[in-house]
This record gives C-alpha cells, sequence and structure tokens, in this order.
C-alpha cells in the first residue's frame, strides 16, 4: 500500500495559493479502499455546504443530499446483494454483501426534475459541479469518495428504502467516503488531445 500524505492548502487572505488548488486537483482519486473507522460527520457536512456553492443554472438549487445512517446503508447492501444473487449466484452476492458493509460512510445525491428537458439536464450538470465542489473539499481533509451508479441505484426498491420519490428527484449518485486505505494511480492523455481551437 502506498503512503498516504496530504498537504494542507495556503491560503494568502481569502484566496487559495493557484498551485495549491492546482495540485488539490490533480491529486484527487476515486478511492475503493476505505480504511474503517468513519470520516467526522463535520467534514462531511463542511463538504456538503461547499458543494452548494456549485454554478446552477438560475439558482434552481437542484441537489439533494441523503446521508445513510448504518441501518439504510445496510438496507441498500442486501438489496444490492439480492440482485447479484438473481444474476451470479450466492457465493457472489456474499462477496458483493461483505464489501458493501465494510463501507464507512454513506451518501446519496439526487436532483429535482424540472418541468423540461433543458433544465433537467441543466439541473444534472449542476449536480455535478457540487459533487466536485464536495469531493474536493473531502481530499483537502484526507477523505476520498467512491461514485457509483450500480443496478440497485435504477431498482424502485432503492428509491423507497430512501423515501425518494422517483416522479420528482432523479440520482446523480451513491457515494461512498472515507479515509482511504490505498491511493491509485490515474494517469491522464496529454491536454492538447482535448484541445481544438478555433480562429
Amino acid at each position: 500500500m502506498s503512503e498516504i500524505t496530504f498537504s494542507p492548502i495556503h491560503t494568502d487572505g481569502q484566496r487559495a495559493a493557484p498551485s495549491a488548488v492546482a495540485a488539490l486537483i490533480r491529486s484527487r482519486r476515486t478511492i475503493h479502499l476505505f480504511k474503517p473507522e468513519p470520516a467526522p460527520r463535520a467534514k462531511l457536512l463542511a463538504a456538503l455546504d461547499l458543494a452548494r456553492w456549485a454554478p446552477n443554472h438560475r439558482l434552481t438549487e437542484p441537489w439533494r443530499f441523503y446521508v445513510l445512517g448504518r441501518d439504510t446503508a445496510e438496507a441498500v447492501a442486501r438489496l444490492n446483494a439480492d440482485i447479484v444473487a438473481e444474476k451470479r449466484g450466492a457465493r457472489a452476492a456474499q462477496a458483493k454483501l461483505d464489501r458493501w458493509l465494510s463501507m464507512p460512510g454513506w451518501l446519496v445525491v439526487t436532483f429535482r426534475i424540472a418541468d423540461n428537458l433543458v433544465d433537467t439536464q441543466e439541473n444534472y450538470a449542476a449536480c455535478c459541479c457540487a459533487v466536485q465542489n464536495m469531493q474536493l473539499y473531502l481530499w483537502s481533509e484526507g477523505i476520498g469518495m467512491k461514485w457509483g451508479t450500480g443496478k440497485v441505484t435504477s431498482d424502485p426498491r432503492f428509491f423507497d428504502l430512501l423515501g425518494i420519490d422517483p416522479a420528482q428527484e432523479k440520482l446523480v449518485g451513491m457515494f461512498w467516503y472515507g479515509y482511504p486505505a490505498e491511493i491509485p494511480q490515474s494517469p491522464r492523455k496529454p491536454v492538447e488531445d482535448f484541445i481544438t481551437e478555433l480562429g
């Protein structure tokens, strides 16, 4: 396992040093393996407070955050195991259940469905920005996340467990969070591969 170190963001008054912001963005990783101890609730709440400062069309503030306690998280994990069992059998379901039950923190993010497709797409985009705010703040605190949208999150029983009306809200993602046990590498292609300059 890799050594895990995080450098604090240095600030100059209200302005974060550009190099520190760049380093934070480049260093963030999706975390697959977590230490067992949960992250402090106060850190998550601070991240959610910063999430809502994301840009959002017409200030719709479409995001909704569901912080799952152990009972709800276990219910979701067992529902997922049932879905896996139907496709891949009891052994695969048990392995998946064991992994999911080991996750130290759970969060679900949804967005409000608008009256038209364009605004609904704007709401989803705003929530993706909110998620990035959240992830970057948590990363600065040494806390990692994994963003998932597996089969369980499209099952009507999932929405029932969380008390979400799927006619009113759509899923952005289900997130596991906690202190990383391992930080993976994540190479990127050169930025020039994605740029088209138009005169």
